[in-house]
């Protein structure tokens, strides 16, 4: 039997729906008769674009009572309660961004990480002096400052240079690595030769990171190496490339426009 495209399949039993009452006791231990039937296919329909019901962030001044709304809030954001926290200040906005810079001086870590994540989601380009400083600070704890860079860096990577310098130099390898791997979203001539320097740092995987930034960066093309199996040793023969290079063209250089990602066909 062919079927129709288009068509649904329905199964109708010997029942009222075909018409009539079937006395099912007329096959007593067999199974029942079952039809297959075609039924016409309708499409659902199209769908509708959903009405726009967010909540704009707010832009205008914080008044007294929002100040001290505000200010109560920071102490919500370690615990049960944080997310919520968050959310309140990301509806207070932009304006609510010196109060969140306090939080990055508070004793709690989580208090401090916090804050700067939830600078991020307002997108609070005013605070990247204060996430700029505490990625600098040397006894902040290291998962604090180098998500303290990323932020940074996202949100004004220029302003991020200082700090990518002072923790490219610092004694722990997961804050020099952040170093290294942000580094790549900052196109600016003077993280070049800091990328450089990292290439033969101790831990492999702060070179790695750093040279893959140096390819993206520059789109520099170097001899074959195997760095993934590499020592310090071959890592600082190698680097004697990348330095010559720079040596050669820094007064020159420009840097190439970012890669946009390819799309999906």
């Amino acid at each position: 039997m062919k079927i129709r495209p288009g068509y649904a399949f329905t199964l109708l039993l010997l029942t009222g729906l075909l018409g009539g009452e079937a006395d099912l006791r007329a096959w007593p231990g067999q199974p029942l008769p079952v039809w297959l039937a075609q039924m016409p296919y309708e499409a659902p329909p199209a769908g509708q674009d959903a009405p726009d019901v967010s909540i704009p962030p707010n832009t205008e001044p914080l008044s007294p009572e929002e100040l001290q709304r505000a200010e109560a809030l920071l102490p919500l954001l370690e615990g049960k309660q944080e997310f919520w926290a968050m959310g309140e200040f990301v509806h207070l906005g932009e304006p609510s961004v010196p109060v969140l810079i306090k939080a990055l001086s508070m004793p709690s870590p989580r208090i401090r990480y916090n804050a700067i994540e939830t600078i991020s989601m307002i997108k609070g380009v005013s605070a990247v002096p204060a996430l700029v400083e505490t990625a600098r600070r040397s006894e902040e704890m290291p998962r604090v400052r180098t998500h303290a860079l990323k932020v940074a860096v996202r949100l004004n990577p220029s302003q991020a240079v200082e700090a990518i310098e002072a923790m490219a130099k610092d004694l722990n390898p997961s804050v020099r690595k952040a170093a290294a791997f942000e580094a790549r979203y900052v196109r600016h001539k003077s993280v070049v030769p800091l990328l450089i320097d990292l290439v033969t740092d101790e831990e492999r995987f702060v070179a790695l990171s750093a040279v893959q930034s140096l390819w993206i960066l520059t789109r520099h093309e170097t001899e074959f190496h195997d760095w993934d199996t590499s020592s310090k040793q071959d890592r600082a023969a190698w680097a004697s490339e990348w330095i010559d290079w720079w040596e050669a063209n820094k007064e020159t250089f420009e840097f190439p426009e970012p890669q946009r990602p390819r799309r999906r066909s």
